[in-house]
């Protein structure tokens, strides 16, 4: 994965100017981010919601791999990648007795680990994606994780409506948010509270810069980390930028966010 440099960081990816330099440094993936272009076109045509949208993307890139589809170009990094999550969070107070919501849970990359990892029933995956969620289900027969009995739960938003006040100790959404609008993270963050355990937290990724504040197609959104914090703040959570997180091999950086008063003390 690209190193946090200041120049990735303060870069604007929806400039022509930056659109120009990059084809002339990778001009392997032109033609992939032509095809992308296209597809965006078409699909911001026929899906004005976003999550319409985004659900299209991820049929799209499901049928023709997977493992891609959740941004892993091969089996190694797949592996690789699920196995990061995974390490970090166990690293970083996930109990094998906790209750995880895992958001945008996917084909199961760092899932099948979870699941492996915590007691029968302990791993809840939701996804807005039925198709990534499909391709999730013959992970876990793949991984022989059946008698786990995790749910994997397809959803449209982020609202958790229809899961029950302080289940979670532990809720997660890696790279979620590095492809939503602001007004979902802004609903995630509205509604995580109700749903987390006393002491509980939230950790997510997200696409950092620290210039201009932009997107990509509709596919990938990058935002300052003191708008996503000050966010947090607005619907009473406490938020901190997770500086560990940046010493790892990975693009995005991470954010925990934490109710405030007496759930804030574990975690």
């Amino acid at each position: 994965m690209p190193n946090k440099t200041a120049e990735s960081l303060n870069a604007n990816r929806s400039s022509l100017a930056h659109k120009v330099r990059y084809a002339l440094r990778n001009p392997g993936r032109v033609v992939p981010y032509v095809r992308r272009s296209v597809r965006d076109w078409r699909l911001r045509m026929t899906h004005r919601d976003h999550v319409d949208y985004y659900r299209a993307v991820m049929a799209s890139d499901a049928a023709r791999d997977p493992r891609a589809a959740v941004g892993s170009r091969n089996e190694e990094r797949w592996l690789a990648l699920g196995r990061m999550q995974f390490d970090y969070l166990v690293e970083h107070g996930l109990e094998p007795g906790h209750r995880m919501l895992d958001i945008g849970c996917g084909n199961l990359r760092a899932g099948w680990r979870l699941i492996d990892y915590l007691d029968e029933g302990g791993y809840y995956g939701i996804d807005i994606s039925p198709d990534i969620l499909i391709a999730a289900k013959g992970v876990l027969v793949e991984r022989g994780l059946q008698s786990k009995l995790p749910h994997l739960t397809i959803t449209r938003d982020l609202t958790f409506s229809f899961l029950p006040e302080g289940r979670f100790d532990v809720v997660h959404a890696h790279s979620v948010f590095s492809h939503s609008p602001i007004e979902v993270i802004d609903e995630a963050l509205a509604n995580v509270e109700r749903i987390l355990a006393p002491g509980g937290f939230f950790d997510f990724t997200f696409d950092r810069t620290e210039g201009e504040e932009h997107q990509v197609l509709r596919e990938d959104f990058y935002y300052r980390t003191d708008t996503l914090i000050a966010l947090a703040e607005k619907h009473g959570l406490d938020a901190r930028f997770m500086e560990d997180w940046e010493e790892r091999p990975h693009g995005q950086s991470k954010i925990r966010v934490t109710a405030r008063g007496p759930r804030s003390e574990a975690g």
